[in-house]
């Protein structure tokens, strides 16, 4: 875990509105799925070092309230399935804040999901760590997939 300042990025793709008690439920979760259909309709360019993004904002109050999340990727790495264009995509700007980068390593999505357990422990004071140092702030949180089993996860901090 590090604390970063990141630049303020656009990133285009489709989203949901969710809750965390709803994706613990099978027959409820939306996050999978988004991930599902983006990479249906949408290509990413990673040549050129472009990433994908999962974005989470739209914060109704904290980790028990809704949020809305985000699938997709700069602009400029984006190539539409011809039935589709750029302009039929939600767009979400990341926060220019202060944030903890959590990392993980292994088997997509379960790496996914270690790497969000580990930030609940952190920020519920659960971890090895006690209390946490930081605070979350509740307005744009991300995943950036750096490769194909290894997610960074950037939690914006007061």
């Amino acid at each position: 875990m590090k604390e970063v300042t990141c630049e303020e990025m656009q990133i285009l793709g489709l989203s949901v509105r969710t809750n965390n008690a709803d994706e613990m439920k099978v027959e409820t979760a939306k996050i999978g799925a988004l991930h599902g259909a983006f990479q249906q309709q949408v290509t990413v360019n990673y040549e050129n070092g472009a990433h994908l993004f999962g974005v989470y904002y739209g914060y109704e109050s904290d980790h028990t309230g809704d949020f809305s999340v985000l699938v997709g990727s700069e602009e400029s790495a984006l190539t539409m399935t011809p039935a589709e264009n750029k302009a039929s995509l939600d767009t979400v700007a990341l926060c220019a804040d202060k944030y903890l980068v959590f990392s993980g390593t292994g088997e997509m999505p379960q790496v996914v999901i270690d790497v969000w357990g580990d930030i609940w422990r952190y920020f519920s004071g659960e971890s090895s760590q006690g209390k946490p140092k930081y605070q979350r702030a509740f307005t744009t949180d991300f995943e950036r997939y750096t490769s194909a089993n290894s997610v960074d996860v950037y939690i914006a901090i007061l």
